[in-house]
């Protein structure tokens, strides 16, 4: 298979796939290195399709239809109450998308998460717990922003109150 039809494929994987794809999966659907998907990505990126890299893998940026309400929350917490935050969000109705800090030398650094059920949240804790890697959110002594997708405005409202009942959404009055 030469590049050009390999890049093809990825496409039509990635477009046909609801879930993230590994790099290594995509290597071995084409016979070829991960380190090849990587470069492939690379280019298919550049001639302006949107590809994610998110923890699990890669997923075709598709603009979903307007049937949903997102927001931006800032959390502050611990690292022992990821999971409560994680699972709090997910189990009243939110999608947890990304999370963002704020370096005071390289500015914004951004994580896409992906985040769709307590399963996605599960895998994303056991890799940080595996390969021993603190959250973004220890780089600025546990302030973060999460954009959250939801059905609503309401559930977003829902999400807050419950966050903030728990001690996790950051007040700065405190």
């Amino acid at each position: 298979m030469i590049a050009c039809e390999r890049r093809e494929k990825i496409k039509y994987i990635l477009n046909n796939t609801p879930v993230p794809v590994s790099a290594s999966k995509l290597a071995k659907e084409c016979n070829v290195s991960r380190q090849i998907i990587v470069g492939d990505i690379a280019l298919i990126r550049a001639s302006g399709l949107e590809v994610q890299a998110t923890p699990r893998g890669y997923i075709l940026n598709i603009q979903p239809q307007n049937d949903f309400y997102e927001g931006c929350i800032a959390c502050l917490h611990t690292n022992d109450m990821l999971e409560d935050e994680l699972y709090t969000i997910l189990d009243f109705g939110g999608k947890i998308i990304d999370v963002t800090v704020t370096h005071a030398v390289y500015g914004e650094i951004s994580a896409n998460l992906q985040l769709n059920s307590r399963f996605d949240a599960d895998l994303f804790l056991k890799k940080l717990q595996k390969t021993e890697a603190r959250p973004l959110s220890a780089l600025t002594d546990g302030v973060h922003l999460h954009k959250i997708r939801c059905a609503s405005k309401e559930i977003f409202d829902r999400i807050c109150s419950e966050l903030k009942r728990k001690g996790i959404l950051f007040n700065d009055e405190e």
